[in-house]
């Protein structure tokens, strides 16, 4: 008689299976719960990102968070994405001042650029609870005041139009090979947040000088930095560092760096008060002195991320450089008449100064010399859906 008939299940079988057969589900089981590891295209003097440890980078995430950044089925009625406000051409931002979600009702707020998103240690223009990526993209999905992709009460729904797509039945398995049911809430936000700290914006002129390339800034730019790094004009205060704002963190800093300031853009009452609903942290806090306290965006690709401010009440580069001259906006009449230079809540900083006509130009062309125009054109970045599915490997 055979070994296999008188001692059991022979050398190379267990349970029925060939062990060579075995060894090949237990390989490719392995390999379908480690999704490609993630390598960093950061620019030159640029620290890595600091990563939540429950949701650590890959590429085949990274493809599905953009597949997810630019998809309609994000919305009630699937007419907006992420992507309708934050562009790529415009720094991933908005041009519209007041944009809309699926209501038509006009957002309060202008959105914020997500240019180095992933080095923010606090989000938004001026929640300092709004710390990850992952959480704050349920506001603009489910949040209703102000209602912008209308998703509230709709979650299963919108998962159902994610579970029903071709490209999708490769793309969520891929990247979560180890949930029996990967779509879920919790990994749309994943895989959006890991897209998200992909966009990093670093090849501007201004950074190509500093690395070494001659003619990379024109003397003009170079000057306008000089006057920016000036006490004088005390800009590099709010807006220094690599990411000019002050909000700052990544991989091996000690401790996230959070400011907010009020740069006299209003004062209603005499006392610095802001209009309503736009109030700064103090809507969250209700503290007198957090009136008209904001998170300073950062100044990268400034020249593309037109209307300025929270509410997008600055419509250019040069009427930006005009309140800052002047330590604070005057508005001469109507509802929101008052003079903000004269705030008793304003930024220390704010204190105003004096250009001559080239030095204003010398300081725009610094600003713009913050553009990079690799990154508002980088395909890794742009609108996946137009093109084949390539799964990263």
């Amino acid at each position: 008689m055979s070994p296999s008939r008188t001692h059991g299940p022979g050398p190379w079988r267990r349970a029925g299976v060939p062990i060579f057969g075995a060894l090949a589900v237990l390989v490719i089981a392995a390999w379908r719960q480690a999704p490609s590891a993630w390598r960093w295209d950061l620019p030159p003097g640029f620290p890595v990102p600091r990563v939540p440890a429950d949701n650590p980078m890959s590429a085949v995430k990274v493809e599905l968070g953009r597949h997810l950044f630019y998809d309609r089925r994000l919305s009630s009625d699937q007419t907006i994405a992420c992507s309708t406000c934050h562009q790529q051409q415009a720094g991933f931002s908005d041009p519209r001042r007041n944009p809309a979600g699926v209501t038509h009702d006009p957002h309060p707020r202008n959105s914020m650029s997500l240019a180095n998103v992933a080095y923010l240690p606090v989000l938004t223009w001026a929640n300092p609870t709004q710390r990850r990526l992952e959480n704050q993209a349920l506001v603009p999905l489910f949040g209703e005041t102000p209602v912008e992709m209308g998703l509230a009460g709709l979650e299963a729904v919108m998962l159902q139009r994610l579970r029903v797509e071709p490209r999708y039945q490769q793309l969520f398995p891929a990247t979560f090979p180890q949930d029996r049911d990967p779509y879920t809430l919790a990994n749309v936000t994943r895989a959006l947040a890991a897209f998200q700290r992909t966009l990093i914006s670093g090849r501007s002129p201004f950074d190509r000088h500093h690395a070494g390339e001659q003619g990379a800034m024109s003397p003009a730019a170079l000057r306008g930095e000089e006057l920016f790094r000036s006490e004088e004009l005390e800009c590099f205060h709010c807006h220094g560092g690599f990411n000019f704002t002050g909000s700052v963190d990544f991989e091996g800093k000690g401790a996230p760096e959070i400011e907010f300031h009020n740069t006299g853009l209003y004062n209603l009452d005499g006392r610095g008060a802001y209009p309503a609903p736009n109030t700064g942290v103090h809507d969250l806090t209700d503290r007198p002195e957090d009136m008209g306290r904001f998170r300073a965006p950062t100044l990268r690709n400034v020249a593309v991320t037109a209307p300025y401010m929270h509410d997008g009440s600055i419509a250019t580069l040069e009427a930006v450089l005009e309140h800052y001259m002047a330590g604070g906006r005057r508005i001469v009449e109507g509802p929101h008449a008052g003079n903000g230079s004269a705030s008793p809540l304003k930024s220390p900083f704010m204190v105003g100064f004096t250009l001559t006509a080239e030095q204003r130009l010398d300081l725009l062309a610094f600003l713009r010399s913050l553009t990079d125009e690799a990154f508002l054109q980088d395909p890794r970045f742009g609108d996946p859906w137009a093109a084949p599915l390539v799964l990263p490997r």
